[in-house]
């Protein structure tokens, strides 16, 4: 399908001699499959020590307290990054009809990146760690990550200044934003007072350091895991429909409004903190107002299927990928909602929170990554589908039962806990110990070590399924056509 599909006002004329540089698109693309192997492993991994604790088996780095940052770190930052990296230098060739900005450039970003991550694979487990969340990484790595990060931002900006179109298309705009806030983010919340190689203080005390975390930690699921895979979103989806994007000028309000809201929603993981009562309340009020766009956002991916839908009973990929906006419509309601200070009441500090969080990372996340490389992947490899169609059916429906598993055992057990911890006697002593929730939450962790265990199963279907299309596929070199700006 020709680009023109997603709504972009090109037309071709010839072919040009050059050819998109897909060299980094590649290592990426396949990084992010290793990535997430991984990361859902040591998932599984802490899910198991939180139903049987003595599976640490007494060994300091194999604890669930130095585990457990590896995973959101090899989760978000090792397959998210990757994949989104992947999807970024792809995405921008194609539609700005020309090759990427500096491809050496882009070789160094990959390698700066899996050094990042395999740093962050020795450190965390020996417990060297800032203690933020998804921010744990010492100041050195820090450092690098910055460096790579400018990098890949001279690389995608570059390939946007050399367009060979007037036109930016949307998904760029997202992958944009994604990269100016995450590197804004990035060097504001890392600011650190070196002690020693591999220790430091963070250069903020107090309610200041929550307030400016989690300015940072919500808007890494702002920006990290929700505008850059809204990029991958309006690509992909339109691609494998073979549709345009179902409102262009939606998509337009859809991005101006998510990017100024999302900034201010970070306070609502402090409510009945020492934060000001009425920063606590700006992040609520801003939480609710996300609702609009996420769902427009939503709505607008969806029905980029009118006229087609009879391509989800045949076409595994497209699944993924529609499946995964109905998982980030369902996280997107739900989190506002949590942000309203009476729910959070019950909801704060239990594994309710784990399930929203979850339903976002698995659910929006996990399968839009997973749609768009088997979309990408065997067509960097010389063929037009991956090496098997029935294993991503597979894969699609093993992943979406293990996370309807998983968000619901935590979902029962979070309005479980919520309820226990608050009950009280007439005077006023509480019914329950901590313990006696916790030995009732048991069942529920076991429940969700199921549900990841069966994520992780498609996982590995994945891989399979990969390194087969690579095997069978070889790298061949995609001509840039030669366009004009077509009369919109």
């Amino acid at each position: 399908m020709a680009d023109a599909a997603l709504n972009v006002p090109l037309a071709r004329k010839g072919a040009a001699a050059t050819d998109y540089s897909d060299h980094a698109v590649r290592a990426f693309a396949l990084a992010a499959v290793l990535w997430g192997v991984v990361g859902m492993l040591v998932g599984v991994i802490i899910a198991s020590q939180l139903a049987w604790p003595e599976l640490n088996f007494g060994i300091p780095w194999l604890s669930y307290g130095r585990l457990r940052p590896l995973h959101t770190n090899a989760v978000i930052f090792a397959f998210g990054g990757c994949a989104l990296m992947a999807t970024s230098f792809h995405v921008v060739q194609r539609t700005c009809q020309t090759r990427l900005f500096a491809p050496s450039l882009a070789m160094f970003v990959f390698v700066g990146w899996q050094v990042v991550i395999l740093a962050a694979a020795i450190t965390l487990p020996l417990g060297m760690t800032q203690g933020k969340e998804y921010a744990e990484l010492e100041w050195p790595i820090d450092l690098l990550i910055a460096v790579v990060w400018v990098a890949y931002a001279i690389v995608f900006f570059g390939t946007i200044g050399i367009r060979k179109v007037r036109h930016i298309y949307v998904a760029n705009w997202f992958f944009g934003a994604f990269i100016i806030a995450v590197a804004l983010l990035h060097i504001v919340n890392s600011a650190a007072i070196p002690v020693s190689l591999t220790k430091s203080y963070s250069a903020y005390a107090g309610v200041q350091d929550a307030m400016v975390q989690w300015w940072y930690g919500h808007n890494a699921v702002g920006f990290f895991l929700t505008a850059g895979f809204l990029g991958m979103m309006y690509y992909y989806i339109p691609k494998q429909a073979e549709r345009p994007v179902y409102s262009y000028r939606l998509s337009i309000v859809h991005f101006w409004a998510l990017i100024f809201t999302y900034m201010w929603a970070g306070p609502h993981h402090l409510h009945y903190t020492a934060l000001p009562d009425w920063a606590q309340s700006v992040g609520m009020v801003f939480s609710l107002v996300l609702l609009a766009p996420s769902w427009g956002g939503m709505i607008n991916g969806i029905m980029t299927l009118s006229g087609a839908w009879h391509k989800l009973r045949d076409d595994p990929i497209l699944k993924f990928l529609i499946v995964s906006l109905s998982f980030y419509g369902m996280s997107t309601f739900e989190g506002p909602m949590m942000s309203i200070k009476t729910v959070n009441a019950l909801s704060h500090y239990t594994d309710w929170t784990v399930g929203h969080v979850h339903s976002g990372a698995l659910g929006w996340v996990g399968l839009i990554s997973m749609g768009s490389l088997y979309h990408l992947i065997p067509r960097l490899f010389g063929r037009t589908t991956m090496f098997s169609v029935r294993a991503i059916e597979l894969h699609f429906w093993v992943a979406t039962i293990g996370i309807v598993l998983y968000i619901a055992a935590m979902w029962i057990a979070g309005v479980m806990q919520g309820l226990m911890w608050r009950a009280v006697n007439p005077d006023g002593t509480l019914v329950y110990t901590f313990v006696e929730s916790v030995k009732a939450t048991y069942p529920y962790y076991v429940v969700r070590l199921l549900g990841g265990l069966l994520y992780l199963g498609g996982m590995l279907i994945m891989a399979w399924n990969v390194v087969m299309t690579v095997k069978v596929g070889k790298a061949t070199p995609s001509p840039v056509p030669a366009v004009k700006l077509a009369h919109a």
